[in-house]
């Protein structure tokens, strides 16, 4: 068998493997999926009149719905790539991982499976995300099917980046708990993103910090694809983001791992 047709068999394999742990313990990717869900119904129902007010919809949350799915959506990603790199920490540390590499499998395809399995699970929670958005109001009608195509893109690309830099921080962290405190920044980046408010609203000297991180422009472009808001500079900020954080990720990952075998 030859080196790629091995590497895809075992990742095949690996990744089911994921796959059926997720299904018989998802209690950890449930948790992290009701984090966005609690938002965007706290933000709608208990914050969404004055919310709209400030983003100069008026005083009607079906406004700020439309705002604030976007950028839930990709906090949706961030939170799901923290059960990856708890997942990973598991695997480094209960023995696992050194027993596949007693077998004659490919080396890379453990962390390959980790990385598949967990993309293919945001993409599923961003999907409940925006289900739970379209069930309280939020529409996208001017979206063309390239416009759509390009934001389901956007999002598999995200999805990719942020989980490659999660397995490298499961992959350093001595435990679960130490994986979880590594992931936290893909939970509160979104925080101080355009999220929830206009960059504009705030101070003049955290706009650049809060303008320019990965999620803002990944944010906006997806806006403007779903909503026909103007992307701008933002389309060729994500792509670069995207780009660099999966390049970062993947070299990363694949140091600190080869590094343990030795």
């Amino acid at each position: 068998m030859s080196t790629l047709s091995l590497a895809a068999r075992n990742s095949s394999t690996m990744l089911r493997r994921n796959l059926l742990h997720a299904r018989r313990y998802p209690s950890l990717t449930l948790n992290l999926l009701l984090t966005p869900v609690m938002l965007l119904l706290l933000f709608v129902y208990v914050f969404g009149d004055a919310m709209s007010a400030g983003i100069g919809g008026g005083a009607d949350r079906s406004a700020y719905v439309s705002y604030l799915v976007p950028g839930l959506v990709l906090m949706t990603i961030g939170s799901t790539t923290v059960g990856t790199a708890v997942s990973v920490s598991n695997d480094m540390t209960e023995g696992i991982v050194a027993r596949f590499r007693t077998m004659p499998i490919h080396r890379g395809s453990v962390i390959t499976g980790h990385v598949i399995g967990s993309v293919l699970q945001s993409v599923i929670s961003v999907v409940l995300v925006g289900a739970v958005g379209a069930a309280i109001g939020f529409r996208s009608t001017d979206a063309t099917a390239l416009e759509w195509l390009a934001a389901f893109a956007l999002v598999a690309l995200f999805a990719t980046a942020l989980t490659w830099i999660a397995v490298g921080m499961g992959l350093i962290s001595p435990n679960a708990e130490a994986a979880s405190n590594n992931a936290l920044p893909l939970i509160f980046l979104p925080l101080i993103s355009s999220t929830f408010v206009p960059i504009d609203s705030m101070p003049g000297w955290f706009q650049p910090i809060a303008e320019y991180q990965p999620f803002t422009p990944a944010i906006e472009t997806l806006r403007g694809l779903l909503l026909g808001t103007e992307i701008g500079h933002n389309g060729w900020l994500a792509l670069v983001w995207c780009l660099a954080l999966t390049v970062l990720g993947y070299v990363w990952a694949k140091s600190v791992f080869n590094r343990d075998a030795k």
